[in-house]
């Protein structure tokens, strides 16, 4: 096919933003695409050609996913070098945006092949545009690191982070991440999106000990869920003199552990449980003992 980004004689590598929910979130000029390129390399042929089938395009689909990407990345290079244009799509929303894309796209810029994004939807943007969270500037982490340890470092390092920050996670995991947030982030302002532009499209708001208590009420989660956390307001500095107070007043009661001293006062204070305990341990260590 023709363009007027093309190089002679090699393939264009289209990056096509497809639908998070609703088919009509597509643009005029992905359908374009979708329908004129020689190849569609698909996250899932299934639902792409579902998709496909919906606005009656008919073309050749071959699947791309993260299983698969590395060892199929040189087949289509080859293709791409042969002359034949590839749109990359995933299974929803913006290729290579926490999906499968990133090895192709490299390479092909690293064989001097044009890449070209056609833009569209993604559940990042969309969530942080109804958030009423400050959206001047954000920070996209997508999907954290499955093990723990790696899981609460990223969290710990993101507890003074001013800006608001955006996760991806999927519903079976969703509770773990919000009480880790809270453990480490301590318990901000916060959205829930979950399953955006579809028909049971929903936005809980609220702190996240709040959007915790709702989802722990319910039989089932259903839906991708998208996590807006408001960002860090420096409350540690200002209330680092009542945050002493109140943790040797607790102390000197001694009627319950130091770990469940520093939770309660961090999610008081919507802070994080982590420094919470480390400035008790160290009241602790300067209390004299009975």
């Amino acid at each position: 096919m023709s363009d007027s980004n093309n190089t002679k004689n090699k393939g264009v590598l289209y990056v096509v933003a497809t639908p998070i929910g609703n088919r009509e979130d597509i643009t005029l000029r992905a359908l374009n695409i979708l329908r004129d390129v020689d190849l569609i390399a698909a996250e899932d042929t299934r639902k792409t050609g579902s998709l496909l089938a919906h606005y009656q395009i008919k073309n050749r689909l071959i699947s791309f996913h993260e299983h698969n990407e590395k060892k199929r990345t040189p087949e289509m290079i080859g293709k791409l070098l042969d002359g034949i244009s590839i749109a990359l799509v995933s299974n929803a929303g913006t290729p290579s945006i926490s999906d499968p894309g990133y090895r192709l796209i490299e390479a092909a810029i690293a064989n001097k092949i044009t890449v070209s994004p056609i833009p569209g939807v993604s559940a990042a943007t969309a969530a942080m545009s109804v958030s009423a969270l400050p959206t001047d500037s954000f920070v996209f982490i997508g999907f954290l690191p499955r093990k723990k340890a790696k899981r609460q470092q990223f969290l710990n390092e993101l507890a003074v982070e001013p800006r608001p920050v955006i996760f991806y996670e999927s519903p079976k995991r969703i509770l773990t991440l919000l009480e880790e947030i809270i453990s480490c982030m301590g318990n901000r302002p916060a959205v829930l999106a979950r399953e955006m532009t579809k028909l049971h499209e929903e936005f809980i708001r609220g702190s996240v000990s709040e959007i915790l208590k709702t989802l722990k009420s319910r039989a089932e989660i259903k839906g991708e869920c998208t996590l807006l956390i408001a960002g860090f307001e420096g409350k540690e500095e200002l209330n680092s003199e009542i945050i002493t107070t109140e943790i040797q007043a607790a102390l000197e009661k001694q009627q319950i552990r130091l770990s469940e001293i520093a939770k309660l006062i961090a999610q008081k204070y919507g802070l994080s449980k982590n420094k919470v305990y480390e400035i008790a341990l160290k009241v602790k260590s300067q209390t004299p003992e009975d």
